[in-house]
């Protein structure tokens, strides 16, 4: 069996830690380097519910998505909830790894998986790496859809195919416009509306969209409004878990480690619930109407 230091040698050569983003925050939190890894576990948030999880499943390291100190701290102690998450981690022998914007733009990356879901066609990133000279990593991905849907079918269709949540996909736009192309972004994205729109996409699906960017957004593109689709933060990122399992598995089978690898199942969403609205009136914009 490998030892830690050789596993996460070669999630580093997946993952290369010098390629996340100055801000963030990857690599190992925790784990000894000597220590043999028998199973693996890949979640998208180091949270009390996954590490007890690992626990459960005898799992020697967890890798996930987001990273548990994004900010840093001055204190691991177990009376805090992600003190608490270290301390289990420690007590129970089970290393943390993390691979967020190193991730993101891979080959293949977050948002490959996140096309894979939707089976759409990959035709290159969206944001390109400028130092990838074969033009293949980058953030985000520039994609066709398997066949011309509506806003309305294709909203429907990613809900379907993504990881249920309380959420599940808003979308933004004509509901009968047609969809062909669209670009796709795990995680937060509406820092790339430029981007798409200079791609000359048809729509964009991500996640987090808040109220005035989205706004801006559908205003901006003028006779050819962009259509948005807004999924759960989660959902979008969770299909990586099952491509980043099978990348290591490829190394494993290489090297004969005989790695056992797994994907967590549980909904790490923050959202649990969700209302429809069931408006008893309908507001007018009427100037001098009574409120």
């Amino acid at each position: 069996m490998p030892v830690l230091s050789e596993v996460l040698t070669a999630l580093d050569a997946l993952w290369p830690p010098e390629r996340a983003e100055g801000w963030d925050a990857v690599g190992t939190v925790c784990g000894d380097p000597d220590a043999e890894v028998r199973r693996v576990l890949f979640a998208v948030d180091p949270v009390q519910e996954i590490v007890d999880e690992a626990v459960q499943l005898g799992a020697d390291l967890l890798v996930t998505h987001h990273p548990l100190y994004l900010r840093g701290t001055t204190t691991v102690a177990a009376s805090t909830f992600k003190g608490k998450v270290v301390h289990t981690l420690i007590k129970h022998d089970i290393a943390l790894h993390v691979a967020h914007t190193n991730a993101d733009t891979a080959d293949p990356g977050v948002s490959d998986a996140l096309a894979g879901a939707l089976d759409l066609r990959i035709l290159g990133p969206l944001v390109p790496d400028p130092s990838d000279p074969e033009g293949r990593r980058g953030l985000g991905r520039i994609c066709e859809l398997p066949h011309p849907m509506t806003l309305a079918e294709f909203a429907s269709y990613a809900a379907a195919r993504l990881p249920a949540t309380a959420q599940g996909v808003r979308a933004a736009g004509d509901p009968e416009r047609e969809i062909r192309t669209v670009a796709v972004s795990g995680g937060s994205g509406d820092s790339l509306f430029g981007d798409v729109r200079a791609a000359g996409a048809d729509a964009f699906l991500t996640a987090d969209l808040r109220h005035h960017p989205a706004s801006e957004a559908t205003q901006h593109s003028g006779d050819s409004p962009l259509a948005l689709l807004d999924a759960a933060h989660w959902a979008t990122e969770w299909p990586w878990c099952e491509q980043a399992a099978a990348q290591l598995d490829a190394v494993s089978d290489r090297h004969g480690w005989g790695l056992r690898t797994h994907v967590s199942r549980t909904v790490t969403d923050p959202w649990t619930a969700h209302a429809a609205s069931t408006p008893v009136f309908t507001p007018t914009h009427t100037t001098g109407a009574p409120r």
